[in-house]
């Protein structure tokens, strides 16, 4: 009995471990409107959005208006359906 219970204390202390290590490492996203965020934003909000990225997709706003849809995204360089699709619940095109 002494030995099941070292080895399941084992396995739960195990289980807790990835359990917060998952939790640590989930993004803290916020929804973010692309027609009008800022760099900071979008990089801090949208994953695999980094500083670059965040800035085509301000200089492509300034040239063609705002975003008419989410799917206008994938006509920023740098951005393509994997990171479109993996931030969609987080982008927003109104307030």
């Amino acid at each position: 009995m002494g030995k099941w219970l070292l080895v399941s204390s084992m396995k739960i202390r195990k289980i807790i471990g990835w359990a917060l290590l998952c939790f640590a490492l989930s993004p803290w996203a916020a929804p973010v409107n692309i027609n009008k965020a800022d760099e900071k934003a979008l990089a801090d909000n949208l994953k695999n959005i980094g500083p670059a990225k965040a800035k085509a997709i301000i200089e492509y706003r300034k040239n063609h208006g705002p975003f008419k849809t989410v799917e206008d995204l994938l006509m920023v360089k740098g951005v393509g359906p994997k990171t479109l699709d993996i931030n969609r619940q987080d982008i927003r095109l109104k307030d």
